[in-house]
């Protein structure tokens, strides 16, 4: 019985180091985590990591900071299994191209982005990276392809553009949708426990991050009713991305610009 119960418990572990399987919640596990920067687009990138395994994934990556990225990947011992977009970004060409490319990662995105990818995720799917995992949460709206990653202990949640501290992703092209996203927010983010962190796609007041908790309460769009909400986002006439004949198309392609 104890041979067993002791084969069992290696089998496991052989599993979760593989990505086959994700270790129990809670004790046992350190998470290695790191927000990155780049102020061009003022995009949030995030990368997590197993710190027992050295299993990594990173969350939106901008082309332009792929060398940062690849030099802490180094710096750490880190092994990158997964470069995942929450969306196909206008403002910015993502990095997930370059980093597959570099390091052999798979790239993701939501299938309901039409981008190109390793791995086109939809509602129930996980990236698992070492005792982690993350969750796929469609909260479309800013984009129809856009999710939120969170992670399974339902700690912490990457949210892209269909959340931002005390604010949100614009409605007014990539078939954006206010009626959906005010909808998303509401059912699929605020639905998340009110301590859950909240990592945003990008901040441009000097934030870096909140709490599902903070912004159901103080959050000037999100609080607002879906219809004071709709008119709100028809009318706020935001200039073009600067980026966006350039970014859309590179990032349908999952970032690559030399390849047909």
């Amino acid at each position: 019985m104890l041979l067993r119960a002791v084969a069992a418990s290696v089998a496991a572990s052989v599993a979760t180091a593989r990505g086959l399987a994700t270790a129990p919640r809670g004790e046992g596990r350190r998470l290695l985590f790191r927000q990155l920067f780049e102020a061009s687009s003022c995009t949030y990138t995030y990368l997590l990591a197993d710190a027992a395994t050295g299993d990594a994934v990173i969350i939106d990556p901008v082309l332009e900071t792929v060398p940062r990225d690849l030099r802490l990947l180094r710096e750490l011992g880190l092994t990158l299994r997964y470069a995942a977009n929450t969306h196909c970004h206008a403002d910015h060409v993502t990095g997930s191209g370059a980093l597959r490319r570099a390091l052999g990662c798979s790239s993701a995105i939501g299938r309901e982005s039409g981008a190109s990818a390793d791995l086109r995720l939809g509602e129930g799917d996980e990236l698992r990276f070492g005792a982690f995992a993350l969750r796929v949460v469609p909260t479309p709206g800013h984009t129809p392809g856009c999710v939120t990653f969170v992670l399974d202990d339902a700690s912490m949640a990457f949210t892209g553009d269909a959340l931002l501290v005390r604010g949100c992703g614009r409605t007014d092209f990539q078939q954006g949708c206010a009626r959906t996203l005010h909808r998303s927010v509401h059912e699929r983010i605020f639905s998340l426990p009110e301590e859950c962190r909240v990592y945003p796609g990008h901040d441009y007041h000097g934030h870096t991050m909140s709490t599902v908790g903070e912004e159901r309460r103080h959050n000037p769009r999100l609080t607002l009713s879906a219809d004071a909400f709709v008119e709100l986002m028809g009318n706020l006439q935001l200039p073009r991305p600067r980026l966006m004949d350039v970014a859309i198309p590179a990032n349908l392609r999952c970032g690559i610009q030399d390849e047909p």
